[in-house]
């Protein structure tokens, strides 16, 4: 009777422990999205509870989104013969004016294409002078119609190579008119087409290139976009000519003005569309890909609003605290829409205007769950 007695009590005392821990573990997944604060503690940090409202606001759309460049503008630069890189200064970032050396390429096949076009311009030379002997003789009739036309026939021939010839030296960057036989080079310099920056260089010197090779990669930002993701439901509230004011995650304080130019009206998976907005005034410290915040000026519309403070912002997702009736809040991740005048616009699911959630102080009860985690 005793070890049967013995052998109860340590299966009760088991059942505890299990269920100890089955609370602990409860506790910890629930403590990453729920806080609780005493009566006390919600009065002094100032914490209050209340309801979203629903009113017509005219104020600010605020989107995500990114630096952007127009095909037009990118520019993908190949030599057209092969050859090898002689030299080059460019690294990424580096500035450059249009006509500007950015390397310089040498092979043997450049020398030959010169000689090629020298020997034809030669040989057009003495097919005009034969031509012009020709016709003279042919007018007294001292040769034959036959002959004269052969003349006539070589003599283009030659201008139609020699023209060849030249437009391939202008497409390598040899000015053919400046083109003698005292300057003929190995080395042909690679030219910048346009005033920018290079993005990316894909050479090393001594390298071998082939024509389809991409030498470097070059972006005009006279022309640069923001790119802002716009959600379904806010996509006809903006229109062509809306005013943007942009910063970027690192510095909020310092505004770039913009102005929606174009409206993509096909939506992604995300249930997303892109608008793009030119600058007003192109600024040097904004480049392609860098990650930019957009408000966007919209009309009036009817929304679900609650008091700017009553979103955080944690991890690039926006948040409210749902007040429970035990005492505690609860986390709930909201879609921010327009903010005016102090009031933000939420959308989220299972959110009205009965609702009752933290309005004021939200980010103590953020504090403190982020606090919990990492004493956790």
């Amino acid at each position: 009777m005793v070890l049967i007695l013995l052998a109860a009590c340590g299966s009760k005392e088991n059942q505890r422990e299990n269920s100890g821990e089955q609370a602990d573990t409860v506790q910890t997944s629930l403590s990453q999205e729920t806080v609780s604060f005493s009566p006390q503690q919600l009065k002094s940090v100032g914490i209050e509870t209340g309801n979203p409202t629903l009113e017509n606001i005219s104020g600010t759309l605020t989107l995500q989104g990114a630096i952007d460049v127009p095909p037009q503008n990118t520019i993908s630069l190949s030599f057209p013969l092969g050859g090898y890189l002689k030299s080059t200064a460019m690294l990424p970032g580096t500035p450059v004016k249009k006509g500007q050396v950015l390397a310089v390429m040498e092979d043997m096949q450049f020398i030959q294409l010169q000689q090629d076009y020298l020997t034809a311009k030669t040989d057009l030379a003495l097919a005009e002078t034969e031509f012009t002997r020709q016709r003279e003789l042919n007018s007294s009739k001292a040769s034959s119609d036959k002959v004269f036309q052969l003349a006539k026939a070589e003599m283009e021939r030659q201008r139609i190579l020699m023209n060849a010839l030249a437009e391939k030296l202008q497409v390598i960057g040899i000015n053919p008119t400046h083109l003698h036989a005292s300057n003929i080079s190995k080395s042909v310099a690679v030219l910048s087409p346009i005033n920018g920056f290079i993005s990316k260089v894909n050479v090393t010197v001594g390298k071998y290139t082939a024509p389809t090779d991409v030498l470097f990669e070059l972006i005009d930002p006279s022309d640069i976009h923001l790119a802002l993701q716009v959600f379904e439901q806010d996509l006809g509230r903006i229109s062509i000519g809306s005013k943007v004011i942009a910063h970027t995650n690192n510095d909020s304080d310092k505004k770039f003005e913009a102005e929606v130019i174009l409206i993509n009206k096909t939506l992604d998976e995300n249930r997303m569309a892109q608008i793009h907005c030119h600058f007003k005034k192109y600024d040097p410290s904004l480049v392609p890909g860098m990650f930019m915040n957009g408000e966007v000026s919209v009309n009036n519309i009817q929304a679900l609003t609650v008091p700017e403070a009553a979103v955080v912002r944690w991890e690039n997702k926006y948040y409210v605290f749902l007040a429970n009736e035990n005492g505690s809040f609860k986390m709930k991740e909201v879609k921010p829409g327009v903010l005016s005048h102090g009031k933000q616009q939420i959308e989220g699911k299972d959110l009205d205007a009965n609702t009752k959630l933290v309005v004021k102080n939200a980010y103590a009860l953020l504090m403190k769950i982020k606090n919990t985690e990492e004493e956790g």
